[in-house]
């Protein structure tokens, strides 16, 4: 193993797209098996909302989350290009993906996070991983201004959504979409955050139809929490909050990008409520058996939405709708936990145990 090439490291999405990425042969592929996560249909769904819904389960990457397509590609240019080391703001996931993939290329990570924004899950694994962490007393937004300052020198590598090389990997997720169907679907429903994701899919349908992959483009809809809205209000919110950290952001790094996409697919950006987003979260885990986080969840309060508001305008019947979940519920298990009081135990018979197993 000690003399194996360091190009031949892992097999994920740069093996399996590397044509419509930004590698070469003297690209250092640093790669952890991202990738090909399953497009699971979602039959209750589906039926409830009178269209084919399927599921992209992003929450099943190696660090649970979307963001390990594009770090792949991220860190490969970085090392490539002889990076000493690696720097990111986060809301969680993207710090757990980059401190993740530094300690498999071998060179340290930064990592600048609001202080106590973070989910538990988030945050062990960027320790777990050996990032150096720094905590600030404000949001997403003022952590990313500052990466961006530090980065300027050269001194670090920055591996947010802004790095070209992020968003080129993640529409990834878009190719193996399409892959799976055999064209893209009807409709595409996100969470809305930083909004670099949204941008990246919108980038592989295009690139796909562009080469005849695919017959048309999805309509792209963004969903945000309601009081983490800066492109539903077409404004930056100063002091965004949401129960879903991973989108509680204000000012968006990939704003003018992810517009330019919705409106060039005809799509459209809407809101829910945190209680709409816990409600979806657990409706999708106990009737779909599919546990995201709290943003993932946020498409399908989306899709709820619609259907109580009767939006055929924007899901017509019948239409084959992707909802992709970014992250899994495991990434912020305290929200769930919360609802948990463990109760008295019981005596070790049968008696006892089903008495209160039937109990209401």
């Amino acid at each position: 193993m000690q003399n194996e090439s360091k190009k031949s490291w892992g097999r994920g999405v740069i093996d399996r797209y590397r044509t419509y990425l930004p590698v070469s042969e003297a690209t250092p592929i640093v790669s952890l098996g991202e990738g090909s996560t399953p497009l699971v249909f979602a039959p209750r769904l589906s039926e409830r909302i009178d269209c084919r819904v399927l599921i992209k389960c992003e929450g099943l990457n190696p660090t649970g989350s979307f963001k390990d397509r594009g770090m792949t590609v991220a860190v490969s240019k970085a090392v490539e290009c002889g990076a000493q080391a690696l720097i990111c703001a986060s809301t969680g996931n993207t710090s757990a993906s980059a401190a993740a993939y530094a300690a498999r290329a071998g060179i340290p990570c930064a990592v600048v996070l609001p202080a106590g924004k973070i989910a538990s899950g988030k945050l062990v694994q960027a320790i777990a991983h050996g990032a150096r962490i720094v905590s600030i007393n404000g949001n997403f937004d003022d952590a990313l201004q500052i990466v961006r300052e530090l980065a300027k020198n050269g001194e670090f590598a920055i591996v947010n959504s802004i790095n070209p090389n992020r968003i080129a990997g993640q529409k990834t997720a878009a190719f193996e979409t399409i892959d799976e169907l055999g064209d893209a679907p009807n409709i595409h429903i996100l969470p809305l955050g930083n909004a670099g994701n949204l941008t990246a899919y919108a980038a592989g349908y295009s690139e796909y139809k562009k080469l005849g992959k695919s017959g048309g483009l999805p309509r792209m809809i963004g969903i945000q929490a309601e009081h983490a809205a800066p492109i539903f209000h077409r404004r930056v919110i100063e002091k965004p909050e949401t129960i879903a950290s991973a989108i509680r952001i204000g000012n968006p790094a990939s704003w003018e990008a992810a517009q330019r996409a919705i409106d060039d697919s005809g799509g459209t950006v809407e809101i829910v409520t945190d209680r709409e987003i816990l409600e979806a979260q657990s409706w999708l885990a106990q009737t779909e058996g599919i546990f995201v986080e709290p943003a993932s969840a946020a498409p399908i309060a989306g899709l709820f939405r619609f259907a109580r508001e009767k939006r055929r305008d924007l899901i017509p019947k019948d239409a084959t709708v992707v909802c992709t979940c970014t992250g899994h519920g495991l990434k912020d298990p305290e929200i769930v936990s919360a609802k948990f009081s463990e109760t008295a135990p019981v005596a070790p018979n049968i008696e006892a145990v089903r008495e209160a197993i039937t109990r209401s």
